[in-house]
């Protein structure tokens, strides 16, 4: 199975600042052009299947990449972004100020946190694996295309390269970037990863850089 994860093309101005996980955003100017370079870039491959996460900014990003293959998105709930629970939508100096001993262990162990009233890395990281191994039973013929957050991007790449939890951070997830993974029977294998454009062959993609 061939597996492309990408993340939503940048949201709307409004988001900006604020904290937003399972809040529901659109897609700014900007990142509807990024998705149609997207599916520009996409549209000589053979996509047989499109998932994406249920709020707005991914299925934008995914019905876009589609739509040149005739394919219908079907949307997972597994796919969403975390849910931060009695911090969404708030900004995030107010979240500081409000909420000094949480934001700092935010800040400095984001992995560890239970949001109040949301979920912790640990519950992102269980839908994650849920998701993909889903799709891995479908059997699909050609490429499957996965649109989701930065944080399930993460937490799937963890799994697959054996990273601990506290280096997620390491992997940097912009918007409208792609990460290609590849099975060989059980085995998964990180063949790409970055922005800016999407490497259609084995080839480009050994050339494929952040």
């Amino acid at each position: 199975m061939r597996l492309v994860l990408v993340r939503h093309a940048e949201t709307e101005k409004s988001a900006r600042g604020r904290c937003y996980g399972s809040l529901d955003v659109g897609l700014s100017p900007a990142g509807k052009a990024q998705c149609a370079r997207l599916a520009e870039a996409l549209a000589a491959d053979r996509v047989a299947a499109v998932v994406s996460s249920p709020r707005t900014r991914a299925l934008e990003t995914a019905q876009a990449i589609a739509e040149p293959h005739s394919v219908e998105v079907h949307v997972d709930s597994d796919l969403q972004e975390l849910d931060f629970g009695e911090l969404e939508g708030r900004p995030y100096d107010e979240i500081a100020e409000e909420m000094p001993d949480l934001y700092a262990a935010w800040m400095t162990t984001p992995t560890r946190v239970e949001f109040p009233g949301g979920e912790s890395y640990a519950d992102l990281a269980r839908r994650a694996r849920g998701a993909v191994e889903r799709l891995r039973r479908q059997r699909v013929d050609g490429t499957a295309v996965a649109v989701t957050h930065g944080g399930i991007v993460r937490a799937v790449l963890a799994d697959v390269l054996g990273i601990p939890d506290d280096r997620i951070f390491r992997i940097a997830v912009e918007p409208a970037s792609v990460a290609i993974v590849e099975w060989v029977e059980d085995v998964p294998t990180l063949v790409a990863l970055g922005g800016g454009a999407y490497p259609s062959t084995r080839a480009d993609r050994s050339r494929f850089t952040p």
